[in-house]
C-alpha cells in the first residue's frame, strides 16, 4: 500500500511539473552592458537547481574533508574500548578456568587500557566502575594464588575508585567488594574477622544467601554454634539447602549446642533455644536429656523431653513398623533412648515404670524393651522379674553394648541370689560381649 502510494505521489509531481513546464512561456533575460542574453524560465530554474545540488555537494565535500581527523581519532578510541573489553572478557574466562596467572595478566591489561583512553583524553563514562571490576579480577587471582599483598593491594585500590560514585552499579560493587573481602578472610582462617566484616554489611545484604553461607562457616569455625544455628535457619528458610542436607545441617549444630553446654543451666538454656521441629529430632532430644542427667540435673525434666520420642517409637513398635518408615526411629535412636531413660531410673515415678511394663507386655518380643523393663525392676528390687526379663534380653540384644549391662546386672542378681554358677556364667557372657564390642562388624558376623 505505501509503494503505491509512492507512485501515485511521484506521478502527480511529474504531470504538476509537465503542466507547468509544457506551457510556460516566460523568459529570463540577463543584462551585462553591452550584452544582452535571454534565456527561458525553464531553463533558469534548471540551472539555478543545478548550481545549488553543486554547491551543496561541494560543501558536504568540504565537511566530510575536515571531519577526517574526528573520525580517525573515533575509529582509533572504538578500536582500544573493543580490545578493553575483549581483555576483560578474556580475564573473566580465564578466571573461570582457573588460570588465575592469565586472569591477572589481562585483568591488569584492562587496566593499561583504560588508562590510555583517559591520557588521549576520552575516558569511558563507567571508567571507575569498569577499573573496580578490573581491580576485583586481580585480587581474586591474588587470593586464589596465595598472593596477599596484591591482593590487600588491589582490594584498596577498587574501594578507592567506587569511594565517591553514585548509582545501583557502583552501590553493587561495594557490597561484592565487602563479601568478598569476608570470604577471603574466613579462608586465611580467620573467622572472627569475617564475622566482624559482616555485621558491618547493611541488613539487607547480610541477609543474602551469600553472606548466610560465609556466616555459617565462620560460626562454625569459631565456635559460636548458637549464631551458626540461628545462620542454617535461615539459610534452610531461603532454600539454599536441600531438605535433607538441612535437616541433616540444623541437628549436628543442635547436637553440638547441646554438647557444648557445661551445666544443668546451659543445657535447659540450650533447648529452649531449639523451635518445636528441631525438639522433635530423635538425635537432639535423646542427646539434651543424656547431657542434662550426666550434669545431674532433672531426670523427670529429661523424661518430659523423651515422651514424644518414646510415644512414637512404642506406637512403632505395637505395629511393627520397620525402622526404615518415616517417623520411626531406628535402631541406634532406639539404644540410645534406651541408655538415656536408663539414667534416670533411680528416679523413676510410678507412672513411667508403669508405661514401661505396659509397653512392654503389648511388644513382649522386644530385646530392647524387655532390657529397659528389667533394668527398672531391678531397681524396685523386683529380682525374679528382673532376672526373667534380663535373660530374655541378653539372648535377643544384637547391641553388644547393651548385651554387656545385661549380663553384669544379671551377674550382680545372682551374687545377690548367692548363685555362684550363675554368676560366673554372666560375668563370662558380659566379658565376651565386651571384647566383641572392639571387633569389626563383618568379623563379629563370622
Amino acid at each position: 500500500m505505501r509503494v503505491a502510494l509512492w507512485f501515485l505521489g511521484l506521478f502527480g509531481v511529474a504531470v504538476a511539473l509537465a503542466l507547468f513546464a509544457g506551457n510556460n512561456q516566460g523568459t529570463v533575460t540577463l543584462f551585462w552592458p553591452p550584452y544582452r542574453i535571454d534565456v527561458s524560465l525553464n531553463l533558469a530554474l534548471l540551472v539555478l537547481m543545478g548550481l545549488f545540488l553543486v554547491v551543496h555537494l561541494a560543501l558536504r565535500a568540504l565537511a566530510v574533508l575536515f571531519e577526517l581527523p574526528q573520525r580517525a581519532r573515533r575509529w582509533r578510541v572504538q578500536q582500544k574500548e573493543r580490545a578493553l573489553l575483549a581483555s576483560l572478557v578474556d580475564a573473566t574466562a580465564q578466571m573461570l578456568a582457573g588460570r588465575f596467572v592469565r586472569a591477572r595478566k589481562a585483568a591488569q591489561m584492562v587496566l593499561v587500557q583504560e588508562q590510555a583512553l583517559v591520557t588521549m583524553g576520552e575516558p569511558l563514562e563507567q571508567a571507575a566502575e569498569l577499573r573496580a571490576v578490573a581491580h576485583v579480577l586481580v585480587a581474586e587471582s591474588a587470593q586464589s594464588l596465595q598472593d596477599r599483598p596484591v591482593r590487600d593491594e588491589h582490594l584498596a585500590l577498587a574501594r578507592a575508585r567506587l569511594s565517591n560514585r553514585m548509582g545501583a552499579v557502583a552501590q553493587g560493587l561495594r557490597e561484592g567488594l565487602a563479601l568478598r573481602q569476608a570470604r577471603w578472610t574466613l579462608d586465611d582462617r580467620d573467622p572472627a574477622g569475617a564475622l566482624s566484616l559482616l555485621a558491618e554489611l547493611p541488613q539487607g545484604v547480610a541477609r543474602r544467601t551469600l553472606a548466610l553461607r560465609i556466616r555459617l562457616k565462620a560460626a562454625r569455625l569459631a565456635r559460636q554454634t548458637a549464631v551458626a544455628l540461628d545462620t542454617a535457619r535461615l539459610l534452610a528458610k531461603h532454600r539454599a539447602f536441600s531438605p535433607e542436607a538441612a535437616r541433616s545441617i540444623v541437628r549436628g549444630l543442635a547436637l553440638d549446642l547441646i554438647q557444648g553446654a557445661h551445666d544443668t543451666l546451659q543445657v535447659q538454656r540450650a533447648w529452649a533455644s531449639l523451635d518445636d521441629t528441631e525438639r522433635k529430632l530423635p538425635d537432639v532430644a535423646i542427646a539434651a536429656a543424656t547431657r542434662l542427667m550426666v550434669l545431674g540435673g532433672d531426670s523427670a525434666l529429661a523424661r518430659s523431653w523423651l515422651t514424644p520420642l518414646w510415644d512414637i517409637w512404642t506406637q512403632a513398635a505395637s505395629q511393627d513398623q520397620d525402622i526404615h518408615h518415616e517417623g520411626v526411629l531406628t535402631q541406634m535412636q532406639q539404644i540410645r533412648l534406651v541408655r538415656a531413660l536408663e539414667l534416670s531410673l533411680d528416679s523413676l515415678d510410678s507412672a513411667w515404670l508403669g508405661r514401661i511394663e505396659q509397653t512392654q507386655l503389648q511388644v513382649p518380643g522386644h530385646a530392647a524393651l524387655q532390657y529397659l523393663a528389667g533394668m527398672a525392676c531391678m531397681k524396685r528390687q523386683l529380682w525374679g522379674k528382673a532376672h526373667q526379663l534380663l535373660n530374655q534380653a541378653a539372648q535377643s540384644l544384637r547391641d553388644p553394648d547393651l548385651r554387656r549391662r545385661a549380663c553384669v546386672a544379671m551377674a550382680l542378681l545372682a551374687a545377690e541370689r548367692g548363685d555362684t554358677d550363675g554368676e560366673y556364667k554372666a560375668w563370662k557372657e558380659a566379658a565376651r560381649d565386651h571384647d566383641l564390642e572392639h571387633i569389626e562388624p563383618e568379623q563379629r558376623r563370622a
